[in-house]
């Protein structure tokens, strides 16, 4: 067996850091150009190569998404902009398009060549084909089973990795190709601009009804018909070893650093929890729990089991449980140096996330704010504190706060 890597999203520097400071053996990015997030803040030049500077430091490498489907126009900048990403020090380059492919060969070709989930690779014959091509890796479409996954592993060469996503938000697309946003609001998926209108809700109207609309199904909030369940494969890391995959990917560029933390060290922790015992591996509650603590859509496995997924059909919108409170900038003493992200009290107990990964609760004993006076409660966004806890709080570590919510 072979240990798989864990990739991580970056949609910005704090992403990026948070990323390796939890673990990741790689994160996917983009530059300013040519990537499938154009709502992220990205990389510039100068940034992607402190980008790469500070992951190579920290023995991870940089995948940069040049995964768009560039029109005639646009593909006259792709030759510099592959040469700056070579220079600057990128590992790879995921890549959907088979002319995007042949120009990086020319321009970079230092830099690996991972063929995006976009290019719908279902099969060997297309992966030997790409392999032939320079592909050193394939991220395979998102529809596949585990046993498809493994029929394509047993017949191509050990040299070409298999990326499979584990985590994260599905489309209803065929591996992320998608029309919808471009037919609702001119916004080109294929070149990073997706509205989401997957996630609207839905009714129907009859035409000669004028003003009176109806929901799909029978129920007065309408219907969500796009809406897709999140992907979670936390609890079968051993089904995903077995099947050959050799990267397991977490979707979420456009999402937070406190999102990227959390998936980062699950899954960072499960693979090497698995590897440490695989014949009597059971996952430890509480990685399972970790990923309940962000914002998610309903969980599924995807298509890793056969059959179809499924949509949430009565709401566009996340469960959230728990909410970051601060983060930890150093600790003295009884007392933690924090910055305030969202309101808490003096008394309350809170679910800290330290860089070595493994939660631990403590209680909020005081708060002292900047002009040396106690206060109650932190209600001020960014605001630097010092408080008072029962054990140390380890600097990186992220301060939770559970709600109080029914769902």
């Amino acid at each position: 067996m072979i240990k798989p890597e864990v990739l991580s999203p970056a949609g910005d520097m704090e992403c990026l850091e948070s990323a390796l400071r939890f673990g990741a053996d790689a994160v996917f990015l983009a530059g300013k150009q040519f990537g499938m997030r154009t709502a992220s803040k990205n990389f510039s030049d100068d940034d992607l190569k402190k980008a790469c500077a500070l992951a190579h430091q920290n023995n991870a490498r940089v995948h940069l998404t040049c995964n768009t489907l560039p029109r005639g126009d646009e593909t006259e900048s792709l030759p510099d902009f592959l040469a700056m990403a070579q220079d600057a020090g990128v590992d790879a380059f995921i890549i959907a398009d088979i002319g995007v492919m042949e120009l990086a060969k020319k321009y970079a070709p230092r830099v690996a060549l991972h063929v995006s989930t976009q290019a719908g690779v279902t099969n060997y014959l297309t992966a030997n084909a790409l392999h032939s091509m320079g592909a050193d890796r394939v991220v395979l479409a998102r529809e596949l089973s585990l046993d498809e996954i493994a029929a394509i592993r047993a017949k191509t060469p050990k040299e070409l990795e298999i990326e499979t996503f584990v985590h994260g938000a599905m489309c209803v697309s065929f591996s992320g190709r998608c029309l919808i946003s471009s037919y609702m609001t001119g916004r080109d998926a294929n070149r990073g601009d997706c509205a989401q209108p997957c996630r609207w809700k839905y009714h129907l109207f009859e035409e000669n009804r004028e003003g009176q609309f109806f929901p799909v199904e029978e129920d007065d909030q309408g219907t969500f018909l796009y809406n897709s369940r999140d992907l979670c494969m936390i609890e079968h890391i051993p089904e995903l070893v077995k099947a050959g995959v050799s990267s397991l990917k977490i979707e979420g560029r456009a999402k937070s650093s406190y999102y990227v933390a959390v998936t980062t060290n699950a899954y960072r922790h499960a693979v090497d929890e698995y590897f440490k015992n695989p014949d009597n591996f059971v996952l430890p509650s509480w990685i399972k729990e970790e990923t309940e603590k962000i914002s998610h859509r309903e969980y599924n496995t995807g298509f890793y089991f056969g059959g179809e997924p499924g949509q949430v059909t009565d709401n566009g919108g996340y469960i959230r449980r728990y909410d970051v409170v601060a983060f930890c900038e150093g600790f003295d003493g009884d007392t933690a140096f924090i910055t305030q992200r969202n309101k808490f009290l003096v008394g309350d107990v809170l679910d800290v996330l330290p860089p070595s990964g493994v939660p631990f609760d403590v209680k909020c004993l005081g708060l002292e704010n900047e002009a040396g006076e106690s206060v109650e409660s932190a209600p001020h966004a960014m605001e630097k504190l010092k408080m008072t806890a029962e054990r140390e709080i380890p600097a990186g570590s992220v301060l939770r706060k559970k709600r109080i919510v029914n769902y």
